[in-house]
């Protein structure tokens, strides 16, 4: 296993990526017309903006892309002197064997205001011979002049079926055999994250020749999704001493902490709710119990006090 699996099966191309489907075929029009606005990419981590960033500036700009290309990572480089300085001096320049320059701006979300306001004068001036792509998390914490300057493309979570397919492919490349209840608990911790599945796999792959669903777990460090859905039947079925008894065994033994298993209880009831194992307003109830303990363990609760009141509001 030599280096991140992450980066060595990292897609170079437009079309290898993988859950996007409705933002690549947007882009493939750009690449084509040799012409693109700026753009922003949205959504949580691991869901594809950074590669999709990197694999849209090689298919715009050929052969030449590293002359043409500057990435800054805006949680390092936030202020206001990086915009007047790295950024201006890149625009400045004519392009070398391309329609023009991009500069990739990752995490701006993380610049301060000043550095967003004075970024938004260089997209002004620059509009004939430089293209911004920026990556946020959060659109909301990017300034209206720079959103307005933008074509916003909203990234989701990866579904379950891509991250399985992407999965078994890499497992496969690397000659480890699998195990299906492996992968399927890998997606159920990767929320939708494929660079956390990738990486989870990866950690679990080093453990042996087999990668099984009790390596991922103990990989993980998080409760079993058995264990969860276990423990909540019993306490809809007003056995709250065996819920307890196994809220107890998970966080000592497993070394759960309370906001990994307030999250795993809210999945696992939405899961219930959407297969319609669960009344509406027994969901309500138990969705708001949730938030409040979720909200207690952030203040510095006891988290095992916490959840076992939380339990008796599942009777």
């Amino acid at each position: 296993m030599s280096g991140p699996w992450v980066e060595k099966y990292r897609p170079q191309k437009l079309e290898d990526i993988v859950g996007q489907e409705h933002i690549i075929d947007l882009l493939k029009h750009y690449v084509e017309e040799k012409s693109m606005p700026n753009l922003m990419f949205t959504g949580p981590a691991g869901v594809g903006k950074t590669t999709t960033a990197l694999a849209l500036v090689k298919s715009t700009l050929g052969k030449y892309w590293r002359q043409n290309f500057l990435e800054l990572n805006a949680s390092d480089a936030r202020g206001i002197e990086t915009v007047r300085t790295n950024i201006k001096n890149f625009c400045r320049l004519k392009p070398v064997g391309a329609p023009f320059r991009i500069i990739f701006l990752d995490e701006v979300d993380n610049m301060t205001k000043d550095a967003q306001h004075a970024l938004r004068r260089e997209m002004e001036m620059y509009t004939k011979t430089a293209s911004f792509i920026l990556s946020c998390n959060y659109s909301s914490k990017i300034i209206d002049p720079i959103q307005s300057r933008c074509a916003i493309f909203r990234f989701a979570p990866i579904k379950g079926q891509n991250v399985i397919k992407r999965l078994e492919y890499v497992a496969n490349e690397e000659n480890f055999e699998y195990d299906d209840a492996a992968i399927e608990t890998l997606v159920y911790f990767a929320e939708g994250d494929m660079r956390k599945a990738i990486n989870i796999l990866q950690a679990s792959a080093s453990m042996g020749e087999k990668i099984t669903e009790d390596k991922v777990n103990d990989v993980v460090s998080k409760a079993r999704p058995q264990d969860i859905t276990d423990m909540i039947t019993k306490a809809l079925t007003g056995d709250f001493m065996g819920a307890r008894d196994l809220l107890r065994e998970t966080m000592v033994s497993q070394g759960t902490s309370g906001e990994d298993m307030v999250n795993q209880i809210y999945q696992d009831v939405v899961k219930r709710a959407m297969e319609g194992k669960m009344d509406s307003e027994v969901y309500i109830d138990l969705i708001e119990a949730i938030a409040q303990t979720d909200f207690r363990i952030r203040e510095g609760a006891n988290p095992r006090i916490q959840l076992e009141a939380l339990l008796t509001k599942f009777l």
